[in-house]
């Protein structure tokens, strides 16, 4: 194929998924943003359901003790009803898993949260309890996983139209910029990744004090991430999650821009007796 063919056959493979993107635009009332989103929300809610099972098992399957999982839902509900996530066609649902180890916490598109026990019996207030799961909110309320299907669909059309435009089979040293391209894509969907985080994070900085916990509980919650090794280690360029001390640097600045004149201490009044109730049903036998 000529020159000039292969970069006219890149340009139309590469309008495709560029106005596939562009097209999809949504209104979201959570976060006031213009979503590039190609999916509606019962689509997501069918994908959650459908994941949930396969996903809890992946972790030991759901908790067994009745009480430790309800107070999970309490907290999750609790986020929820205060919050415009009440507002949203979510129903949501939290799930407490039976890994002692893993150190996790995660939503499905559409309104399943999931927490660890690993994560549970390291957190030591309610409010932190309340930043974890309200951070998994955000992630559903903001429609992350919608979002990243089409940016994802956006940065592999565009790569596949690198490599068609610049390949020439009678020069093999070519095939570096197709490779080039796709590495660029794959780093662009990480930095996507990364920025879903740090605006959940902003999200369950308001949810949690609307919801009567401390916003600051989050810090904590880096911590206790950090000591954990949630940040995964390594350039965070590599990483799919921002590393938990540059989090906290954001978290702080979210505190400050969501409460300028300082968080009263005192104000709330949900941060007592939960370490020993909680950790005491999750202690292993």
């Amino acid at each position: 194929m000529r020159g000039s063919m292969r970069i006219l056959v890149g340009i139309v493979i590469a309008a495709f998924p560029m106005l596939t993107y562009w097209c999809n635009r949504e209104y979201n009332p959570v976060t006031g943003e213009n979503q590039h989103v190609n999916m509606s929300a019962d689509q997501e809610i069918a994908l959650g359901l459908q994941a949930a099972p396969q996903m809890a098992a992946q972790y030991g399957g759901r908790h067994p003790d009745q009480q430790a999982v309800a107070k999970v839902k309490e907290f999750g509900q609790r986020i929820v009803q205060n919050t415009k996530a009440r507002e949203t066609p979510y129903a949501f649902d939290f799930h407490l898993l039976a890994d002692e180890n893993t150190v996790n916490a995660f939503a499905l598109p559409g309104r399943q949260i999931f927490i660890t026990a690993g994560l549970l019996r390291r957190l030591q207030t309610e409010g932190q309890v309340a930043g974890v799961l309200g951070h998994e909110v955000g992630h559903v309320v903001a429609r992350h996983s919608a979002e990243q299907t089409v940016k994802s669909k956006l940065t592999q059309g565009l790569s596949g139209a690198t490599a068609v435009a610049t390949y020439d089979p009678e020069n093999p040293s070519s095939a570096s910029t197709a490779a080039a391209a796709a590495m660029v894509g794959r780093h662009l969907n990480l930095k996507y990744g990364r920025d879903d985080e740090l605006e959940s994070d902003r999200l369950s900085v308001a949810f949690t004090a609307q919801a009567g916990y401390d916003p600051r509980s989050m810090i904590g919650v880096m911590e206790i991430l950090a000591q954990a090794g949630g940040g995964g280690g390594g350039p965070e360029i590599f990483q799919t999650h921002p590393n938990p001390e540059n989090r906290n640097t954001r978290l702080q600045q979210a505190i400050g821009k969501e409460f300028p004149c300082g968080v009263r201490p005192g104000w709330w009044s949900k941060e007592t007796g939960f370490p020993f109730q909680i950790k005491k049903l999750l202690v292993t036998c």
